[in-house]
């Protein structure tokens, strides 16, 4: 068994939601004088790869805690829309020209490229492709597990584009992982592929950073 990473790394500085505080990592310990190294870390729950549970958008919605871990695994799929533009909405039209069915219990994942582009730019901080209302919409419809992206939101910050998409995939039962990251080699992978995206174990969280990777048997 092999596994191929698809997180993006945390450190200081990383880029991040610009609706969220900075990250930010310190050495709080070293060896020289103390003996070890530890580093403390102030960062959002949903910051870097990270899973939304419903409760992120619904206020009556399952946290994590009330998620089984297995849900967290599946078969997953890409929807390659590398090359996807500033702001281009991923549209119910555009999903169905790209995607296979049936997708049932499958774990769609969007591959936008602007995993690549992930700086602290106005480009990638405001203006990512994004799923649109009546994409989410048709998601749900095909009884899909989970669905992910390469940004740090499946909306970016589009506002009340955001809450739609969020709401409208949370109320179905479908988790999301965001921030993903896609190195060349999973495109060459047969599909669907067995997928992991397992979060920390934070008690009553709305979300939480997990280690998102392809498993290659």
């Amino acid at each position: 068994m092999r596994l191929l990473d698809l997180s993006q790394p945390l450190y200081d500085g990383a880029p991040n939601c610009p609706a969220h505080p900075p990250v930010k990592c310190e050495i709080i310990a070293d060896h020289p004088k103390q003996g070890w190294r530890v580093e403390l870390i102030t960062i959002a729950s949903h910051t870097g790869s990270h899973v939304d549970s419903p409760f992120h958008k619904l206020a009556d919605g399952p946290n994590l805690d009330q998620i089984p871990l297995e849900r967290f695994t599946g078969q997953a799929v890409i929807a390659d829309f590398r090359g996807a533009t500033s702001d281009e909405p991923l549209t119910a039209a555009k999903l169905s020209s790209k995607l296979s069915l049936p997708l049932a219990d499958r774990i769609v994942l969007f591959a936008t490229g602007w995993g690549a582009k992930r700086a602290k730019t106005d480009e990638w901080l405001h203006h990512p492709p994004y799923v649109s209302p009546d994409g989410a919409e048709w998601l749900v419809a095909q009884k899909i597990r989970a669905v992910g992206i390469d940004h740090y939101s499946i909306a970016g910050l589009r506002d009340p584009v955001n809450s739609q998409t969020h709401a409208i995939l949370l109320k179905a039962g479908i988790w999301i992982v965001e921030e993903l990251s896609f190195p060349p080699e999973v495109f060459t992978i047969p599909q669907p592929f067995e997928f992991m995206s397992l979060p920390i174990n934070f008690r009553g969280f709305t979300g939480s950073f997990c280690r998102p990777v392809a498993v290659i048997r």
